[in-house]
């Protein structure tokens, strides 16, 4: 393949393939009301003066080319690496294997880390072929290194930025705890090259984000409502984009944001690169990676079925609503030694009760969730990281994306309503080759997820109680509410 983009000569480029079909992409602009042929028709214009871009940076090592078919796939294989595509290039084992230049390198010794993880091993030389890639990962798999340090490489071969220019590089991610994460570690990795970045959410004011876009930056991190109302307020454009990351695109879908992805995507060349992230794969991800991508190489790390982390010790307690409190002071007296310990509730109402209750009885809780200011989340995230306050409460809001290091316990207070979820939130354990433990309260409101739960359970070799197999076999749940099992006291507790 070309070092440069050599799609526009080619029979199958994009101005072949603007309908919804296979791995297709349309061009269709911000419409004015009534008038959505114009746009098309105005944005199809503005294809035709963009450059060529460079995006194929990948030279194959000695090393790596010399690794036969047989060590590549056990190798896959060991790190349970499956893929999928024409031309796949094989993993690297070493961080100096990948081509990275020296400025990279020097970012990750840095880091301090020692090998490349599994998605990063595969997905990186995949990256930096310039081709599309859909990479299926659990969260902590280090995924997003795999798409970041490519995109640094991409930013510093493209033309210096011009003054009104927009972004070369697009991230979107569903929240803005996440986005704000990939913007640190942006900054980190970005700083040897002087890239500059900012980050773009809903929640705070709008003035230091428009600044930061007046100055031009080449890399946006952005959450898609806010993104678009800086886009409709002409404070940036996507002319420049040659570089689209979907972060998390499953959770995205599941927040309703697959209006406004379709929306900003149609508002960048169809040409770019794009790298689209998901830790599951249920059909409507599948369908708009289908609109989206082109030729895309796939990785899946594990298995395309949904599974936990197998260093997470998972415990389901079977119990009625009314006992959940008491359990919950008897488990943290159980666990708590200052370690971080993270618990989980459905509701906003239910989180801001707990905490409030868990305060009044001497615990050093705090909450995170949608109805608080961005300056208040930061700060209860601040003090949880510092260990200042080692028990937050939150809702499914700090579930994907939340990098909190040595969170050694997660507390499903409520079981959320999907098993995706689920694997999700105890996700937050575990994370980067340390071990965590997960506690899940399970009423007989939950027992349609019995069964699938289960499964998840077995495949990591996880203890299934003989009330939990019960109702997975369809079993009434246990009547627990004349014998409370589990009765503690909710009386007070110091902290020092």
């Amino acid at each position: 393949m070309s070092r440069f983009d050599g799609r526009a000569a080619d029979p199958s480029s994009y101005r072949d393939r603007r309908s919804e079909g296979a791995f297709g992409g349309g061009t269709r602009a911000f419409a004015p009301s009534g008038k959505p042929d114009a746009a098309a028709a105005a944005a199809a214009a503005e294809l035709d003066g963009l450059p060529r871009f460079e995006k194929n940076f990948y030279v194959e090592v000695p090393a790596v080319a010399g690794m036969t078919a047989e060590e590549v796939e056990a190798y896959r294989r060991r790190r349970e690496i499956t893929v999928e595509g024409n031309d796949v290039p094989k993993p690297v084992r070493d961080f100096r294997d990948v081509g990275f230049p020296e400025y990279v390198l020097q970012e990750i010794t840095k880091a301090g880390f020692t090998e490349p993880t599994p998605i990063q091993s595969q997905g990186w030389p995949m990256a930096l072929k310039g081709r599309d890639l859909i990479g299926i990962a659990e969260t902590g798999s280090g995924k997003t290194l795999a798409y970041l340090l490519p995109a640094i490489v991409h930013v510093n071969a493209q033309p210096i930025l011009a003054p009104g220019d927009g972004p070369i590089v697009l991230v979107l991610a569903p929240t803005r705890e996440l986005a704000v994460q990939i913007q640190q570690e942006t900054t980190k990795f970005g700083a040897s090259s002087k890239i500059k970045s900012t980050c773009i959410y809903g929640g705070v004011p709008k003035g230091p984000q428009v600044r930061d876009l007046q100055k031009g930056v080449e890399i946006i991190i952005a959450t898609p409502g806010r993104l678009i109302d800086m886009m409709e307020s002409h404070h940036t454009n996507l002319r420049r984009v040659t570089y689209l990351v979907l972060d998390e695109a499953d959770r995205m879908l599941d927040m309703g944001f697959e209006p406004q992805i379709k929306k900003i995507v149609s508002q960048i060349r169809p040409d770019r690169q794009t790298l689209y992230w998901s830790a599951t794969w249920p059909k409507e991800v599948e369908l708009l990676a289908r609109t989206f991508l082109f030729d895309p190489y796939k990785v899946i790390i594990g298995s395309e079925e949904l599974k936990a982390n197998h260093a997470i010790c998972q415990h389901v307690e079977i119990l009625s609503e009314s006992q959940k409190y008491n359990k919950l002071v008897n488990l943290l007296e159980d666990i708590m030694d200052g370690s971080r310990i993270l618990i989980f509730m459905d509701t906003k109402k239910g989180c801001d009760q707990i905490t409030r209750q868990l305060r009044m009885d001497g615990w050093p809780a705090l909450s995170i969730h949608g109805d608080k200011s961005q300056a208040e989340r930061d700060w209860v995230l601040s003090e949880f990281k510092s260990g200042k306050s080692p028990i937050m409460t939150a809702t499914d809001v700090a579930a994907r994306g939340l990098d909190v290091k040595d969170v050694k316990y997660v507390i499903n207070y409520d079981f959320p309503g999907s098993l995706e979820d689920y694997v999700h939130r105890i996700g937050r354990t575990g994370r980067a080759g340390a071990t965590g433990t997960a506690y899940s309260f399970f009423t007989a409101a939950n027992a349609r997820f019995a069964k699938d739960l289960i499964s998840i359970l077995v495949e990591a070799g996880q203890k299934v109680s003989p009330e939990l197999a019960n109702m997975g076999r369809g079993a009434p749940p246990p009547s627990l509410g004349h014998r409370d099992r589990y009765r503690g006291h909710g009386g007070g507790r110091s902290w020092s």
